[in-house]
């Protein structure tokens, strides 16, 4: 199952840790941590493709099935059978990796950033990091997914008319082909997180002029296919309406397929309650702005003893500290967590030097800075407090993480619009 789209959303800026500045190597610079998500297979396009350890699970269960279809298509084969069958696995999931691949290059065309291509128990998923800006493109995005599995269906389709019935090479072509069939028809139903779930909400995204709407209509579709496959998969084997013969299903047989009915509806009932979490973040971002988070900051000098600093802060009413040098240029951040580590029987003793995060560039925001601009940048840089400056470099005042979490939670406690 494909379930490209927005995975990578923006996520809450951790208040853990003091980040950069603290330690002997607080001048270099960083490099963006690698997503992960299993075994690095290679980055085409520049986005790393990984095979998540599930993948691996379902190429066991891909070959034991596969291999015993083979026995009664091939019974020559004997134990060979199961090596085929483990080369259909592979080929079947390298048409997935394509499939992504239709949804990155789109996605990079579109210049949306890609965070990484995994390979997973029920198929792959794209993690897109920003929203389409159009529901043109967003249809686009979604529907090249299943175009290249309907092209390399055809693809497929046009060797097996030149090789024998009843091989090796003819039951691996119309395997991938019946396969990569099933792919595009199932990844085209139209609900959430499935791609014909995001041409719905294209389609309503369209027609109303609200995103939002097109996502809440294809969830609950979504939500309505999940609840169809949970009691339809099992029901449709169960009678023969795929064309098996109904004396031939055993126990086992109805346990597995209503096993794999519950995981398939789960994973698109979860999906599909993701989406709509995600919509509503999106749609509450612009909330979060530097300017209005912002803590009032009073400047003061490294060597001046914490007791007096707060003394200022109160009478100014602000509740953050900045430490300049003689010529009012910011040096570093007062962290709130440091202060409250400090007795307040030492505090006319402790310098506030020795409480500061020096300054470093990512730790300088923009007051202008909003929404998921904002969320990005406190990410580059992980830190407890920021110092938020103006356009001409006047210092604003400092950003906290805390306050900053405190908003996302309580905008994303609103109800949407």
């Amino acid at each position: 199952m494909d379930d490209s789209g927005d995975s990578g959303h923006p996520q809450q800026p951790g208040a853990g840790g003091e980040g950069p500045g603290t330690g002997p190597d607080k001048d270099k610079p960083r490099r963006p941590a690698e997503p992960g998500g299993g075994l690095l297979m290679g980055r085409p396009f520049g986005v790393p493709v990984y095979v998540a350890p599930s993948w691996f699970v379902v190429a066991a269960l891909i070959t034991w099935v596969f291999g015993g279809q083979l026995d009664r298509v091939l019974p020559e084969l004997g134990g060979a059978r199961y090596l085929v069958a483990l080369f259909f696995a592979i080929a079947f999931y390298a048409s997935v990796l394509v499939h992504e691949l239709a949804h990155t290059v789109a996605a990079l065309r579109y210049k949306l950033p890609v965070r990484r291509i995994q390979l997973q128990f029920f198929g792959g998923v794209s993690e897109i990091e920003k929203e389409t800006e159009t529901p043109g493109r967003e249809f686009v995005l979604a529907f090249v997914g299943p175009l290249l599995s309907l092209v390399l269906g055809g693809l497929f389709f046009i060797p097996l008319q030149f090789v024998e019935a009843g091989t090796v090479p003819g039951v691996l072509l119309a395997g991938l082909m019946i396969s990569n069939l099933i792919v595009a028809a199932f990844n085209l139903l139209p609900g959430l997180p499935l791609d014909g779930g995001r041409m719905l909400r294209a389609v309503v995204w369209k027609i109303t002029g609200k995103p939002m709407s097109g996502t809440v209509a294809a969830a609950w579709v979504g939500r309505g296919l999940a609840i169809a496959v949970f009691v339809g998969l099992p029901l449709l084997t169960h009678t023969g309406a795929l064309g098996n013969a109904t004396e031939d299903i055993s126990g086992f047989e109805t346990v597995t397929d209503a096993l794999l009915a519950a995981i398939l509806a789960a994973i698109i009932w979860t999906g599909a309650g993701n989406s709509l979490r995600t919509a509503r973040l999106r749609e509450h971002l612009p909330d979060l702005r530097a300017r209005t988070l912002t803590r009032r900051a009073v400047p003061v000098e490294s060597a001046t003893p914490l007791s007096e600093a707060l003394r200022r802060a109160n009478e100014a009413g602000a509740r953050a500290l900045v430490v300049v040098d003689g010529q009012g240029a910011p040096k570093g951040v007062v962290r709130e967590a440091a202060i409250a580590g400090v007795p307040e029987h030492r505090r006319p003793w402790v310098p506030v030097s020795g409480l500061a995060q020096d300054l470093t560039d990512g730790m300088r925001v923009s007051a202008e800075l909003a929404g998921e601009a904002l969320l990005d940048r406190l990410k580059a840089t992980p830190a407890t407090e920021y110092l938020v400056v103006e356009d001409t470099g006047e210092i604003y005042g400092v950003l906290s993480t805390t306050d900053v979490e405190r908003a996302f939670i309580k905008a994303m406690a609103r109800p949407s619009a």
